[in-house]
């Protein structure tokens, strides 16, 4: 593996060949193919194994979730439902789930 940071190269990242737009990794959807590839090869093709892999697991002391958030990464919902995601999905929860 490579210590530096993948760079846009103007062809699709799973391997296909398909040009592609600028500043982009994937054709559409492809970012999902190569996604699976990669879970099927690294992970018996579960995201559960990729978790447990690296450490992550069901218990509140093992939660990517909560790593997430600990790492300024993710936010929790401001309503402490127990709800974690990126800022914007933060938001579309609180205006679903917590309008008055």
């Amino acid at each position: 593996m490579s210590d530096t940071t993948a760079q846009p190269t103007g062809r699709c990242y799973c391997g296909c060949g398909k040009q592609i737009g600028y500043g982009r990794y994937f054709a559409a959807g492809h970012d999902k193919t190569a996604e699976a590839a990669f879970l099927a090869i690294h992970h018996g093709g579960t995201v559960a194994q990729m978790l447990h892999a690296h450490g992550y697991g069901p218990d509140d002391t093992k939660s990517v979730t909560k790593a997430a958030v600990e790492k300024g990464l993710w936010e929790e919902c401001p309503f402490d439902c127990g709800y974690r995601g990126a800022r914007e999905s933060i938001v579309n929860h609180v205006n679903r789930y917590h309008k008055d």
